[in-house]
């Protein structure tokens, strides 16, 4: 495990981390799925509120991750041992009864994740195929006050830009839109998606997560730039997660560092409190502090 060190400043009252997941014991909650991208740590609830604790945050959104497939059993174990400071993005069937909707909105389930592999290769006619899960959650998710949570490669992302422009939801993008740094905030899915962040109702929020996901510079200095234009077009329309616990990244990168990396990009307390707090109590509908 990486030696953390200290985190340069403290959140505001009522910071959220807005993205990262849990993983219990393997016997308890076991992963089974073919395609599996990493065999997940143990990292349970206990361990991530450590973390925290060193940071000041006091609400947590938790993401169901793909190990886990559709069984969302661990993290709404979790959310149970939370309670109200917590909110959830699972991953379900499109199809799932109404009933399976309203159990999870009673848990504080707020939102569906459409989760692609962020390694995929491009394929072609693959945003087409998406589209009919997207289209059958956006009407379901749009009646009980839920939204969409996107994880997709770049390339993926920006294919997916006209359908994200006629969604009449709220929805997030995770990790910068798995546009890679190196290749500069002149990109053009990049740049499509400052203009998504800017333009029409503008349901469209960014998760400043998963840096190293699209990053190999020393300290990550080849993504400031798309952080801070991302803060420079819509400073309302982000939030922070720590992405904890980092999965195979673990050994190279832990949240202190992460979080003390937002402190770069957003060098102002009231920007950060709009990140770390305005934002996401907007978006998950938490209680004003």
């Amino acid at each position: 495990m990486l030696h953390e060190g200290r985190p340069d400043f403290k959140s505001p009252p009522g910071g959220c981390d807005a993205h990262f997941h849990v993983f219990g014991p393997a016997g308890r909650y076991p992963y089974n799925q073919a395609d599996l991208r990493y065999a997940p740590p143990l990292a349970p609830v206990e361990d991530f509120l450590a973390i925290a604790k060193k940071l000041g945050t006091e609400r947590f959104v938790f993401v169901q991750p793909s190990a886990y497939g559709r069984d969302n059993r661990c993290m709404l174990d979790a959310m149970r041992e939370l309670g109200t400071n917590c909110r959830g993005i699972v991953d379900i069937d499109e199809n799932a009864p109404d009933a399976e909707l309203e159990r999870l909105h009673a848990l504080g389930v707020r939102g569906v994740r459409i989760n692609v592999p962020p390694v995929k290769p491009r394929e072609a006619g693959f945003a087409a195929k998406l589209l009919p899960r997207i289209e059958r959650l956006t009407g379901r998710c749009a009646e009980i006050g839920w939204q969409l949570d996107f994880l997709t490669p770049g390339w993926l992302t920006s294919e997916l830009m006209p359908t994200f422009g006629k969604l009449s939801l709220d929805f997030t993008i995770a990790h910068f839109g798995m546009f890679f740094a190196k290749d500069g905030v002149k990109q053009p899915g990049f740049q499509a998606l400052l203009g998504l962040l800017r333009s029409g109702e503008r349901h469209c929020w960014v998760k400043l997560t998963g840096v190293y996901r699209v990053s190999v510079a020393k300290g990550f200095a080849d993504a400031a730039p798309m952080a801070r234009a991302l803060i420079e077009a819509a400073p309302d329309r982000l939030i922070w997660g720590s992405d904890y616990p980092h999965l195979s990244f673990a050994e190279e990168v832990g949240s202190i560092e992460l979080w003390n990396l937002l402190g770069k990009w957003a060098p102002d307390p009231a920007t950060r409190r709009r990140i770390l707090v305005d934002n996401p109590q907007a978006l998950f509908k938490f209680r004003a502090p």
